[in-house]
């Protein structure tokens, strides 16, 4: 049994999945700090595939995001009130990924480069350990075209997470 994790308290989630009964895709998710200002200083954080976070419900990687973002008190996050979080692959899935061109998500990369569009920061939160290198080296062909943007990514995947040095500037 999958243990069950909860968006941090004083967030309101909201998400972007494909249109079948059961999504096959979620393209957003993001949580907006109630009471934020109505053009909120954002954070898009590009992981690798969504696993079952939803609005109602998040997962590991998604909570310690939330958690960094919001509660730790972080100097590169001073003032950020929304985190928005994209992935490689638009696919859910939570265990033993494969990630095939199939999977990326026809609507994808727009909601990439909307998420990058209305955010200051980008974190590049995918882990050392990911594999897909094609669809890592488009994904920063999309974040370099963007100017003014802040560049930082993860020491690990977020399911990983060791908060001391967590946060890191991008490096290649």
């Amino acid at each position: 049994m999958k243990q069950t994790y909860l968006h941090r308290p004083n967030l309101t989630v909201t998400a972007d999945f494909s249109a079948e009964e059961i999504p096959i895709f979620r393209y957003r998710l993001e949580a907006r700090k109630d009471g934020a200002s109505s053009k909120p200083r954002t954070v898009c954080a590009v992981m690798q595939n969504p696993s079952y976070a939803s609005v109602e419900i998040a997962d590991k990687s998604v909570q310690v995001l939330e958690r960094v973002v919001f509660e730790k008190g972080l100097v590169e996050f001073n003032g950020i009130e929304r985190l928005i979080v994209v992935n490689q692959f638009a696919f859910i899935q939570t265990n033993d990924f494969i990630g095939t061109d199939d999977q990326i998500g026809e609507r994808n990369d727009q909601a990439i480069e909307k998420a990058i569009d209305e955010s200051e920061i980008v974190l590049i939160a995918w882990g050392k350990d990911n594999g897909f290198v094609q669809r890592q080296e488009r994904i920063l062909e999309i974040v370099q075209g963007k100017k003014g943007k802040t560049l930082l990514q993860t020491s690990r995947h977020p399911s990983r997470v060791i908060y001391d040095g967590f946060i890191q500037p991008f490096h290649t």
